[in-house]
């Protein structure tokens, strides 16, 4: 059984819950993107999203209590023990891994995977990203297909995210090289069954 699926809603709350609460106010999803980047502590988070120390621990604290951050390690400071706060880890799982979840586990595991897609949109939305970023790329549609269908689109994600880490190792290689800095681009894929069914374009309806 996924420790994810144990430790989400420790105060009584659904996946569901967490999630809408988690990506619902501004400081909280500030504090998701840093601690997806690492281990921290709230005075370094604060630091970085430029808060008061006061209110990142606020907002931690609900969010532990809830399950959408994890407490990674305590360290002795002077005479105060600090808490450092991370992101739950989420380990990869293979195609059988998943298979193998009850439906709940899978709830689960997705809630705390869009916790981190929503906050990554969100942080960007709110920083105005979005629009000075002259390579945007937003798509969203619906596409009505069968079962091979199916199959075919998510064999042509996977293939898309291989060719994405491909892309990402060339870049660091000649950044090397060349000194050039880097800098961090979101690439984010979701492909799933509608809550609903779209209605079927006409024959000539071209995507």
């Amino acid at each position: 059984m996924p420790k994810t699926a144990k430790r989400s809603g420790q105060q009584g709350k659904s996946i569901e819950e967490v999630l809408a609460y988690a990506v619902s106010h501004r400081t909280r999803v500030q504090v998701l993107t840093v601690l997806s980047e690492g281990v921290y502590s709230p005075d370094e988070i604060a630091r970085i999203i430029g808060e008061p120390t006061g209110r990142v621990s606020h907002h931690i604290k609900e969010m532990l209590d809830a399950g959408s951050i994890e407490l990674a390690k305590t360290q002795r400071v002077r005479n105060a023990v600090q808490h450092f706060y991370r992101a739950i880890e989420m380990p990869f799982y293979s195609d059988e891994d998943v298979a193998a979840m009850t439906p709940q586990q899978r709830q689960v595991t997705y809630g705390l995977v869009l916790q981190t897609i929503l906050s990554e949109v969100m942080a960007a939305f709110w920083a105005g990203k979005l629009v000075s970023d002259p390579r945007v790329w937003l798509t969203s549609c619906w596409f009505n297909v069968d079962q091979l269908g199916r199959e075919e689109i998510a064999d042509e994600q996977g293939r898309s995210w291989e060719r994405m880490r491909e892309i990402e190792a060339s870049a660091i290689s000649r950044s090397a090289e060349s000194g050039e800095e880097t800098f961090s681009v979101m690439v984010q894929q979701l492909g799933f069954l509608r809550e609903r069914k779209g209605p079927v374009p006409p024959p000539s309806y071209k995507h």
